[in-house]
């Protein structure tokens, strides 16, 4: 698959209207900053700041700006590192 294809199937999946709503493990959270490495400081609810990991998948083809807002999924192995987008 050549990368501008790619890129369109990703762009397609990301700015899809239809999202569902979050689930239970699911959390909303807000960008505060980057650390590089894809690397990205939020704030959750709670206001709580930790580290999340944007995949491999959409590293070239998203980019995410302080003050936007994403989903992320929680991971269990992370002692610094605690979600993913």
């Amino acid at each position: 698959m050549s990368r501008r294809i790619k890129r369109k199937y990703v762009f397609r999946e990301v700015l899809d209207v239809d999202v569902p709503p979050p689930t239970e493990s699911q959390t909303i959270v807000r960008i505060v900053g980057t650390k590089g490495n894809n690397l990205h400081t939020v704030v959750a609810p709670d206001q709580s700041t930790f580290l999340v990991s944007m995949p491999k998948k959409f590293r070239k083809n998203v980019w995410v700006r302080r003050g936007n807002y994403v989903l992320i999924d929680p991971i269990e192995e992370g002692y610094k590192v605690k979600g993913e987008i």
